[in-house]
């Protein structure tokens, strides 16, 4: 009998060229989890995957579904399964799920966490975990900034140029800025992301936090529409998906898992 598995994926990203499965043999997320789930299963198994990520980019709770007939418990698929990854990717947990669940299309928001490492010296421990800025950051003039994104926009001033999405419109319902010591983060939600999204608003929010630009400049990029008219793309290795909400009527074992490593 098919039945419908809903898991969570936590992975470094460090050590991959982005989710997706690619044609010329590269490392990537996707293949290497399927991989390992087509052993347990012992037949090819496929997955499907609430949102991709780019090369360099982490996650704590990916979500991805995935179908099969093999007779398995969901501790076996979840155990199984880490038994034949490698220790930069992990599942969390595997629950069986109505098959009206689907990963992508039934996720109502996602959120994502941008790690800042504001200190004059970079971390030779963090450098793969955080993206370093050495100027210093004024979190209260970021947060001013930042607020002018929630809410429903065109968001064509923060998309990649080669952004396959249909639609530049998203609906931003959180970006909340924090700090502890050399350390800035800042938490978005929104219904969806465009390629590039968070880490092209963190770029404007780090020349804003510099005293680079001002505060209104986040509200006049917006309103441009037009990438070239933006900041910087920050890198990737600050970003990390942290949680993927879904109607309540899919009972997942949790839809959220933050990303905390900081310490002075």
């Amino acid at each position: 009998m098919l039945k419908r598995y809903v898991a969570c994926v936590e992975y470094d990203g460090s050590g991959f060229s982005g989710w997706q499965t690619q044609q010329h043999g590269v490392r990537t997320v996707q293949q290497t989890v399927e991989r390992a789930l087509s052993r347990v299963a012992n037949q090819p198994t496929a997955i499907i995957t609430a949102g991709r990520t780019d090369t360099g980019v982490h996650a704590s709770h990916q979500v991805i579904h995935f179908e099969s007939e093999a007779s398995r418990t969901e501790f076996a698929w979840c155990r199984g399964t880490n038994r034949f990854l490698d220790q930069d990717v992990r599942l969390q947990w595997v629950a069986e799920i109505d098959p009206e669940f689907h990963a992508r299309f039934s996720a109502l928001t996602r959120s994502y966490r941008f790690v800042i490492y504001n200190s004059s010296i970079a971390s030779a421990l963090y450098r793969k975990y955080s993206t370093h800025e050495f100027r210093p950051l004024d979190v209260a003039l970021m947060q001013s900034a930042a607020s002018a994104l929630i809410g429903e926009h065109d968001f064509s001033s923060f998309r990649a140029a080669g952004c396959q999405a249909h639609s530049p419109v998203r609906n931003m319902h959180k970006i909340e800025l924090n700090s502890s010591g050399s350390w800035i983060w800042f938490d978005v939600t929104a219904n969806a992301f465009l390629q590039h999204m968070v880490r092209n608003i963190a770029g404007c929010l780090i020349e804003i936090g510099c005293q680079k630009r001002k505060v209104e400049w986040m509200s006049e990029v917006l309103e441009y529409r037009d990438r070239t008219m933006g900041g910087i793309t920050a890198p990737p290795n600050g970003l990390y998906l942290t949680g993927v909400q879904y109607p309540k009527e899919f009972v997942l074992p949790s839809s959220k898992r933050d990303v905390a490593f900081w310490a002075d």
